[in-house]
This record gives C-alpha cells, structure tokens and sequence, in this order.
C-alpha cells in the first residue's frame, strides 16, 4: 500500500479532471437537452417542460449538499463520489431505453398539435426516475470530486489553479455536449446521443476508479453537522452564564486531530456562542472529559460554528445572483425556439445548445484571467484580487447581462407584433450570455475557493458543495418565480410570442441591482477567518 507522502499532488490530477470530464460531458448531455427531449418526444407544453428542466437543474444543484455531509461526516469524498458516479451511470442508462423501447413514451404527434397524447403515469414513472438518478448521481460527483481533487494540495494558490482547472473542465466538457451531442440528439437520434452519455460517464467512473492508489484519502471526521447543532443548543442552556476572559475557563479537547492547530480561546465575535465551551459545574467527568455533549462543546466546534454563521450573509447574497441565471438558461431555449436558427445554408443551431455560448464565454475567460488577467494584475499591483472582488465582479456583469437579454426580447417581440412573418436570427440572443458567461468565470470559480479557504477543515467537502447548493436553491426559486408570474401577469403564456419575457428579464435585472448592494454591505463587513 502506498504511503500517505506517494499520495495526492499533482499525480492525482490527470485521473481527478478525467473523471470531471466523463460525468460532466455525460450529464450536461442529458439535463441540459431536458427542455427540448420533453417537448418533442414526451409531448409536454413549453412552460410545463422548462419547469421540469428547472428542478432537474435544482436537484442536481442540491444533493451536492447532502453528497458533502455524507463524505464529511460518515464515508469520505471518493466513496460518495464513486457511488454518485454509478447512480448517474444507471440514470443515462433508462434515458437510452426511454428512446429505443417505444411503450416508455408517448406516440410522437406535431409540435403544439391539441391531439398530442400526454405520458402514462408509467411513462411519467421511468422518465423521472430517469431524471432523478442522474440529477442526484451527477450532482453528487461533481462537486464531491472537486472536494476530493482539493484535498490532493496543502497550499492556497494549488487550490486556486485547481478550481480554475476543475471548472475550464467542467465547462469545455460542457461545451463538448451542448455541441456535437446536442447535434446528435436534434439531427440524427436521441438513442445515439444518449448512448454517448452513457458512455462517457461510464469512462468517468472508471477513470476515477483507476486513480485511487494515487489519491490521499482524508478519514471522515464523525458528523460535523452534528458538532454544530450542540454548540447551538449548549449556548442556548447556558444562555445567563457569564461569559469568562480567562483561557482555562473553556474546554479545549485533550486529542483534538484537526489538521490545523485547534483554537485555545474563543474569539471576539458572535461572543454569545462561547458559553458552548464555557466549562460550569456537573460539564466535566472526574478524568476530565465531557460529561454532558450536549451541554459542553470544545472551543474548536464553537469557532467552526461561528464560522459559518460568518459566512452565512455572503453565502444568501450569492442565491439572487444565480436566480437570473437558472431563469435565463431556461427561457433562452424557448427564446431559440421561436428564432431563425439556420446558420448558413446548411446548418440548423439546434435550440438545446444555446446554452453552450455561457458555457464557451466562461471556458476562454477562465484561461484568459488565468494566463493573462490575473498575472499582469499581480505584476503591477504586487497582490492578486481577493476572491470577494471576483464574486462582486461577477455579479455587476450578471445584471449587464440581464439587462441585455430584456433588451434583445424587447426587439424580438416588437418585430413578430410587427410583421408575424418575420424571424429574429438566433445570433441576436448571443450577447446577453456572452456576458453572463464572462460574469461566471469571475464568481463560480472565486466562491468555490472562498468556501474551500473559509470553512473549517472538517467540512472540506460541504465547503466546495456551497456553491452547488446556492445554484440548486436558486433553480427552485427560479421555478417557483416563473410559476407566480405565471399565475399573476400575462408575461409568460404558453407562445412566448403572445407573451412579455422582456418585463420579467427587467425584473431579473431590479433584483440582480439590490442584490449586488446586499452583497456589498456583505462584503465590507465580513472579517476573514483564516487566509
């Protein structure tokens, strides 16, 4: 068995970034083409399938989460990553056979005709299983897989050059299946564009399988989560203790393992939670243990507690950023939709892959502000940008691109009600996710790494996991908004053309302003908690 020090490094990264890359091309290939497969093939409305695109994208957002606190806490990042990976595996699987056996979805009909049949309840069964196996197994690996890569490097800046790696990854495999797989699925059949998904999540998994005698394996350190609920409830018992300055007046565990060096006094900060490890009569057992778990908390839970009730204002701010984001990615396919998406003589954009042109803009950002941006800034500046001005760079050209993509609907609406018979080409809906893309390569990167920094080291999976849960909560949201505009304006009917998409763009836009506010005042008055 290797030892500890032939472990992790850079050595593990070749099998890391595969692996990366297989689960992304394979289910970017399958949730990001939802929108279009449930329209065409499974005869569902418009409205109804972005929704259910919606929740896909959340739910694969949102078990990252629990994906985390599993490797945390009970099994380690590799085996959750692995399982995850297996699971997505099994999910591309049924949407190959929803596509070659013809009893697991409805008979094909003219799009937008009323004698469409909709799905059986066992259709409807299969498909969303379907749906959550890959939702749940890619979302679990992805960002699991990011934490395990992490875990490979001691140093800050190795950090920071492996979430830019793992995200230009992550979106050139991206870019790879809203591309040539998309093609595949609109042009020549959904069972060989599927296949490929399978396919290339299977080498994923078997990629990250082959590395593991490279990989340094962190043990899980018990339930975390657990640690933090009884520091809340010992504060909260011990609510009229007097809090004490002096060191030997809180408990500090004997055989603390922490990787770093455990903390020996509270801090100044949110002082009412020190009373968990303020030591009061009947806490300690007579070898001087705790007595009472749930009433006495070591000084190291107290400040990883307060870490991350810390971090919690920076962590909501980012929410409204990706709220116009899951909204865009789902209203820019029936923008696609409704345009002329012929290209030349010969080809037709399929619809699907409009949400490759982010995925494009980020990727070449990322290399740039990696190879040119970021070096020339450290040159004349002597410092590299904190990720705080990155995040908040990111949010100014999220608003810009909202307000570019009201702009451009703005314009398609006013030609349709203008003269039905003509066509905005699809060109014009590229500049508004150019920008956006621009704006995640700024932010997703930056919040990763700030996350990962910030957080204790006991939460190391759930700490590059935040983002992923910010995106999933942000997907719900983004659905629950579009279903009560919906309901209460005539914004957004089931022909977008009879609609008004740019007023609900525009509102994404006065959100995205107050937002970015909110985030500075976060900002300003965040104190860092190690660097």
């Amino acid at each position: 068995m290797n030892s500890d020090r032939s472990r992790g490094g850079w050595r593990s990264f070749p099998f890391i970034i595969g692996s990366t890359a297989g689960m992304s091309v394979g289910g970017a290939g399958i949730i990001g083409n939802l929108i279009v497969y449930l329209i065409r093939e499974f005869n569902v409305k418009s409205i109804n399938a972005a929704q259910v695109g919606n929740v896909a994208n959340g739910s694969s957002s949102l078990f990252p989460i629990v994906a985390a606190i599993m490797a945390d806490s009970f099994f380690g990042p590799f085996s959750v990553a692995l399982l995850s990976s297996f699971l997505s595996f099994l999910g591309t699987v049924i949407f190959v056979l929803t596509t070659i056996i013809g009893s697991l979805k409805p008979k094909p009909c003219n799009n937008g005709s009323n004698a469409c049949k909709p799905p059986s309840k066992f259709q409807y069964a299969i498909l969303y299983g379907g749906i959550a196996l890959c939702a749940l197994g890619f979302g679990g690996a992805r960002f699991t897989t990011a934490s395990l890569g992490a875990n490979q490097f001691n140093e800050t800046k190795h950090h920071d050059i492996f979430f830019n790696w793992f995200f230009l990854t992550l979106y050139i495999a991206s870019v790879v299946s809203f591309t040539a797989i998309f093609y595949i699925q609109d042009n020549i059949s959904w069972a060989w564009g599927f296949g490929i998904c399978s396919v290339a999540t299977f080498i994923g998994l078997i990629i990250l399988v082959l590395g593991y005698r490279f990989y340094r394996l962190h043990k899980p350190q018990g339930s975390a989560f657990l640690d933090l609920a009884r520091v809340l409830v010992a504060s909260i018992r011990k609510w009229k203790s007097q809090l004490s300055s002096t060191a030997k007046d809180y408990y500090i565990a004997k055989d603390e393992t922490l990787p770093i060096q455990p903390a020996t006094t509270p801090g100044k900060r949110l002082r009412f939670f020190n009373r968990a490890a303020l030591i009061t009569d009947g806490d300690l057992q007579s070898d001087g243990s705790i007595g009472k778990p749930w009433r006495l908390c070591t000084v190291q839970q107290v400040e990883n507690f307060k870490a991350i009730i810390g971090i919690l204002p920076l962590w909501s701010s980012s929410i409204f950023l990706s709220v116009p984001i899951g909204i865009q990615a789902s209203m820019t396919v029936l923008q696609a939709l409704a345009t002329d998406r012929q290209i030349g003589q010969y080809f037709n954009f399929p619809a699907g892959s409009i949400s490759v042109i982010p995925l494009i803009s980020t990727s070449i950002f990322l290399t740039f502000l990696d190879r040119v941006v970021w070096p020339a800034w450290n040159k004349f500046s002597g410092k590299s940008p904190t990720t705080l001005q990155r995040i908040g760079t990111g949010h100014v050209l999220n608003v810009l691109g909202m307000a570019a993509s009201a702009l451009v609907e703005s314009k398609r609406l006013k030609m349709v009600h203008s003269n039905p018979s003509t066509t905005m080409s699809i060109l014009w809906l590229l500049p508004a996710l150019v920008l956006v893309g621009i704006g995640e390569s700024f932010h997703f990167p930056a919040q990763v790494a700030f996350y990962y920094q910030q957080l204790p080291q006991s939460l190391r999976s759930t700490s590059t996991a935040m983002i992923s849960m910010i995106i999933g909560i942000s997907f719900y949201l983004s659905t629950a908004l579009i279903d009560q505009v919906q309901k209460s304006t005539d914004w957004l009917p089931d022909n977008i053309n009879d609609g008004k998409l740019d007023h609900f763009y525009w509102m994404m836009v006065f959100i995205g302003g107050i937002n970015f506010l909110y985030y500075l005042l976060c900002s300003t008055l965040y104190k860092h908690t190690k660097m």
